[in-house]
């Protein structure tokens, strides 16, 4: 075989192997999201049969993001310090997949918001280490828009069927309790495939194509202005509970299709990922901008509208969160060296945590007080980051890129 085939042959067992490897985390990913997003979509109006308040629940699930996001600061250094990836994102998985069924045994709100909490602990400590390894495949894989938009659709569909199979525990008379036990077995599977990927893949970095020999003093200047935008979007993007809790206070939605709309919700956003991580790697923060014009529309809709109005509204949330969990993170690699990766990935979701807990118990407050308050500031602050997200296109455009 000649230099020149070997050389192709090469690079081909090399795309192969990344894309395996990405293709195993999204399965792993689809068990995850099966669990906890099934979850997620009744503990509003579970936390409602507790007693607890609009405000209550506002608070309980922010606080959650908060830590779910300020302690991917601590993961990120961790990772980017110890190089122990696999260890810290398996210990994250089991306190998340562990967290969620133990929901069934609780039966006070502030048990059950100490479990909520402890689930979004688990994610935060998994988040960084996982997402560095996804990064080392994406110049193998064809950009780190397919890679990150590939692996959301494979992980919203798990959040598209896990409200599906909640709702039908509901459906048939079945408790909250029940729903809450059906998701040990999900969960469960979580951890085997996550252990499959930790021996058939131990050192995913090794999957960089070319990596590069850099010392940075800090991060450059776009990646703060690109952070200060993603918290504006953060602070004004209402937690799917809170929404959940709306539907069911003012019965604009029947109980049992509370679960189904975050369905239809994370179906747009599984289906929606693929396809903006193609149009981030083709047209850049273009898509940014005008995807996030568009989720700026989800408050009017799902606060204000009847039944149909509601089910558009959550569509257009879930296209929200298919942003937030495609093209943000994607974004995101691009503008610093692999070896700073992980923290900068923990500090991005660390200041997207704080303004996500902080636009959280504002948006609960409202809720309280005024309805078109609420709205309003939702938008206001959705609409606010478009400015300084295309300014950060510009300057990426002339900008290094690793």
């Amino acid at each position: 075989m000649m230099i020149g085939d070997q050389s192709t042959a090469r690079a081909s067992g090399a795309r192969r192997t990344a894309f395996r490897f990405v293709l195993l985390i999204g399965v792993l990913s689809f068990f995850a999201d099966f669990t906890y997003e099934g979850s997620r979509s009744i503990i509003g109006p579970y936390l409602g049969s507790l007693q607890a308040t609009a405000t209550i629940v506002a608070f309980v699930t922010g606080f959650g993001e908060l830590l779910g996001y300020s302690l991917r600061l601590i993961s990120g250094r961790l990772a980017d310090w110890t190089g122990k990836y696999w260890p810290i994102t398996i210990f994250g998985y089991v306190v998340q997949m562990s967290a969620v069924p133990a929901l069934a045994l609780t039966g006070s709100w502030p048990a059950a918001a100490v479990l909520i909490v402890l689930e979004r602990v688990g994610k935060a400590i998994r988040n960084p280490p996982r997402d560095v390894m996804l990064s080392h495949a994406g110049k193998q894989v064809g950009g780190y828009g397919w890679v990150f938009g590939l692996h959301e659709a494979l992980d919203q569909f798990g959040a598209m069927f896990g409200p599906l199979v909640i709702a039908a525990v509901l459906s048939r008379q079945g408790s909250y309790h029940e729903a809450f036990a059906v998701l040990l077995l999900p969960a469960t599977i979580n951890i085997v495939f996550l252990l499959l990927a930790r021996f058939l893949y131990p050192r995913p970095q090794e999957m960089e194509a070319v990596p590069p020999n850099i010392s940075v003093a800090g991060l450059p200047r776009i990646y703060w202005n690109y952070l200060a935008g993603a918290v504006l979007v953060a602070a004004g993007f209402a937690d799917y509970p809170v929404i959940a809790y709306h539907f069911g206070y003012t019965n604009a939605v029947p109980g049992q299709w509370i679960a189904i709309f975050y369905a239809v919700a994370m179906a747009v956003s599984g289906s929606g990922s693929l396809l903006f991580g193609r149009l981030f790697d083709r047209f850049g923060y273009a898509v940014l901008v005008v995807l996030t014009l568009i989720s700026a529309l989800f408050a009017p809709l799902v606060f204000l509208g009847g039944f149909w109005v509601a089910l558009l509204g959550a569509a257009i949330w879930g296209l929200g969160i298919g942003v937030h969990e495609s093209i943000i993170p994607a974004a995101v690699a691009p503008m610093v060296p692999p070896q700073r990766r992980a923290s900068a990935f923990g500090l991005f979701t660390a200041g997207y945590g704080v303004f996500w807990f902080l636009g959280s118990v504002a948006i609960g407050v409202l809720y309280d007080i005024s309805l078109p308050a609420t709205v309003a500031f939702c938008v206001a602050a959705e609409l606010a980051a478009v400015p300084i997200f295309i300014w950060v296109g510009r300057q990426h455009q002339s900008g290094p890129r690793f």
